[in-house]
């Protein structure tokens, strides 16, 4: 299966913050759209970064609650895995179990065209997995 499978079901929006964003005002974007993590673009095109729960809850740790008022280009990562398109699904999920990451954007000719999440492939293998007793259980019951 193809990456851009997974677009075409989940659809190709991205929700990105400009990297002079704080801290605070990124929480709010998370809790708007009621995801983990979001791109960092200036122009909603090009990925500068990528941030998540989880820089933040590091970042506070580190740091205090004045991370609030940080931009998130003090707390974003800056070297982001991506993909295309025509990538293979099952090599992202070898990509995000490697590197321990939970969402991909998915890139064409430098350009952001989507994101994919863990609960985006997770959601997927369930299906194939359905189908896939579906077809063997129809191959028992009705004897091949």
């Amino acid at each position: 299966m193809r990456i851009a499978e997974v677009l075409s079901s989940k659809g190709d929006a991205v929700v990105s913050v400009p990297p002079e964003c704080d801290v605070a005002g990124l929480l709010a974007v998370l809790a708007e759209h009621g995801i983990g993590a979001v791109v960092v673009s200036s122009d909603g095109k090009t990925v500068e970064g990528i941030v998540s729960e989880r820089d933040v809850v590091r970042a506070l740790g580190l740091r205090g609650a004045s991370v609030l008022q940080e931009t998130v280009q003090q707390i974003c990562t800056v070297e982001v895995h991506t993909v295309g398109p025509d990538g293979k699904l099952d090599d992202l999920m070898q990509v995000m179990t490697e590197q321990r990451i939970r969402h991909v954007p998915v890139v064409v000719d430098g350009e952001l065209r989507g994101i994919v999440s863990i609960g985006d492939v997770v959601k997927r293998r369930m299906g194939e997995l359905e189908q896939e007793r579906s077809a063997l259980t129809d191959y028992i019951t009705t004897g091949g």
